[in-house]
């Protein structure tokens, strides 16, 4: 008799069908996204100042409760601690002006697509069997290219932040959603045979 309630076929069959469902509505949410930014680009662009100031702040607190609520040694408390109140402080910036929430939003977004593109390059090349692989290299590459043009140049490139946003979370949407179906045909493909 089995210790596990379910055999691990099943088990990899719940998760991939988990796996492809996820990955189809991170794609249709970022092609929604991609929509509205593309159509009120200046709406867009206060609202997520905002909201970008606002997950600042939280974030920035919660970092603080979880220094003083962790049992992890003084050096990482320390870290957690400064992290919070740095985060807190550029939250307070975003609300001083719609130019400095930008400025951090796209550095910020920058550094993120940057990173983003570097590892979705990195494990594609690295893993041969990966479903899409040369989609998620492409797409690794324009996220990567899109992080530096907004390290590079933040402040110059606020007009186009929304624009490229918008199209890059198109391109996104679309990527995800034909990952979504390649790991649907995949997982159909190991649960028959």
């Amino acid at each position: 008799m089995s210790v596990f309630p379910e055999e691990p076929a099943l088990i990899a069959q719940r998760l991939a069908k988990m796996a492809w469902q996820s990955i189809l509505v991170v794609g249709v949410c970022s092609l929604v996204v991609g929509v509205l930014a593309l159509v009120w680009p200046a709406a867009t662009l206060i609202v997520v100042g905002v909201l970008f100031g606002v997950y600042l702040l939280v974030s920035g607190v919660l970092q603080i409760v979880a220094a003083f609520g962790t049992h992890a040694s003084v050096a990482i408390r320390v870290l957690a601690f400064v992290s919070g109140a740095l985060s807190i402080l550029l939250g307070l910036l975003c609300f001083r002006g719609e130019m400095q929430s930008i400025l951090l939003l796209g550095l910020w977004i920058g550094i993120g697509w940057l990173f983003r593109g570097i590892t979705e390059i990195t494990a594609s090349v690295a893993d041969r069997d990966r479903p899409a692989r040369g989609w998620q290299i492409f797409l690794g590459v324009l996220t990567a290219l899109g992080g530096v043009v907004l390290i590079v140049s933040p402040l110059a490139s606020v007009a186009l932040l929304v624009l490229f946003g918008g199209i890059w979370l198109l391109v996104v949407g679309v990527v995800e959603i034909i990952t979504a179906f390649r790991i649907r045909s995949a997982a159909k493909r190991v649960a028959s045979g």
